[in-house]
């Protein structure tokens, strides 16, 4: 591994992350082109059915691209998807040699790209900065090879882990830079999911600043409203609620005919099933999805083991209740060591409050 070949994989991998939140369910990936250690040209995937990072990044290349070596955050695709082989534009436009960040985990290519490129006579060097594009890809990586999405949960709490006073009041435990950098966050998404006792008690609309997120609602039998917020200003099939045989068929009726998705999970200790519920949503190519609230639904899907990764803004506040509601509940922790564990991937201060990112172990 050079200099160069870092230099060159870090571009890429910056260029792959301006697309971030965008090309569900493809992975996000950079491609820089270099002739004469010279950069000739730069592309990336934009969206889901464009052109891909190499494909982008030949067409601005033209002939130049003869000779050069190309840096790619992901091992170029050999199948015909949603557009052709990037390894027949790679051979065709004379590229030498190709520097890959890691191999694509997902089953139908997974090094036979690589393979097919050398037998064509084109060099191959594999694993340059992989274990940062890997990070950047988590969520393609999961849904790929497990066929389920990527599970952030969110949590907005006090320095002693509540999320709301004894009567309910909840607003607001963080200041406003801190709640703008929450909903900027959504973007990053494919689906943000609540319970319906936040829909019933806060009645959010659910919303990214500059994208159409699907909203999905946990709803066991069927309480949310049909003019709850969610529902405002949205195509048919954005909002899905979860509920299971105790709903009423009337309302599951006519949810449908507001154009609602209702998925019907069955029932696990009487609530939605979370983990048929991601499946389902999995199949319609949802690899990511931001749960939101409330404890309850948090609390389960932790249980359940299908959260990847907590967002928790920390506000310098203490309530001292014992009644208020804590950011997790329902545990039976007897001994500190049998506690979920976490592994803490940053913490940043914001207007006052703080933010944590972890991973759970």
């Amino acid at each position: 591994m050079t200099h160069d070949d870092i230099h060159y994989m870090n571009r890429a991998i910056g260029l792959a992350l301006r697309a971030q939140g965008k090309t569900s369910p493809n992975p996000l990936v950079g491609c820089v082109i270099v002739k004469n250690k010279r950069t000739i040209a730069e592309g990336w995937h934009k969206v889901c059915g464009g052109d891909h990072a190499e494909v982008d990044a030949l067409k601005k290349a033209g002939p130049k691209a003869k000779g050069a070596v190309m840096y790619v955050t992901l091992e170029p695709c050999s199948h015909c998807g949603r557009t052709p082989p990037c390894v027949d534009a790679i051979v065709r436009a004379g590229i030498r040699k190709v520097v890959v960040a890691m191999k694509d985990p997902n089953p139908v290519n997974n090094g036979k790209s690589l393979k097919i490129l050398e037998k064509k006579g084109v060099d191959v060097v594999c694993g340059i900065l992989e274990k940062k594009s890997r990070d950047m890809n988590q969520p393609f990586i999961k849904y790929i090879t497990t066929h389920m999405p990527f599970v952030v949960a969110k949590t907005a709490q006090t320095l002693d882990g509540k999320i709301a006073t004894a009567t309910g009041d909840s607003k607001w435990i963080t200041r406003e830079a801190a709640r703008v950098s929450a909903r900027a966050r959504r973007n990053d998404f494919d689906a943000i999911l609540v319970g319906v006792n936040t829909v019933l008690k806060d009645d959010p609309g659910l919303n990214a600043p500059s994208k159409r997120l699907k909203k999905v609602v946990v709803d066991s039998t069927l309480k949310t409203p049909l003019n709850a917020r969610i529902f405002k200003g949205v195509r048919p099939g954005d909002v899905i609620v979860a509920t299971t045989p105790r709903a009423s068929k009337t309302k599951i009726v006519r949810l449908q005919k507001k154009g609602v998705v209702v998925i019907m999970t069955g029932l696990k200790r009487g609530q939605v099933d979370l983990k048929r519920l991601f499946k389902e949503l999995a199949k319609k190519e949802i690899t990511s999805i931001l749960i939101e609230g409330g404890a309850r639904v948090v609390s389960s899907a932790l249980k359940e083991g299908l959260v990847d990764r907590l967002h928790i803004y920390i506000a310098p506040r203490i309530m001292g209740d014992n009644k208020a509601l804590g950011s997790f509940i329902g545990w039976d922790v007897r001994k500190v060591k049998d506690a979920l564990k976490f592994k803490i991937r940053s913490v940043e201060p914001i207007g006052g409050d703080l933010f944590v990112e972890a991973d759970i172990v």
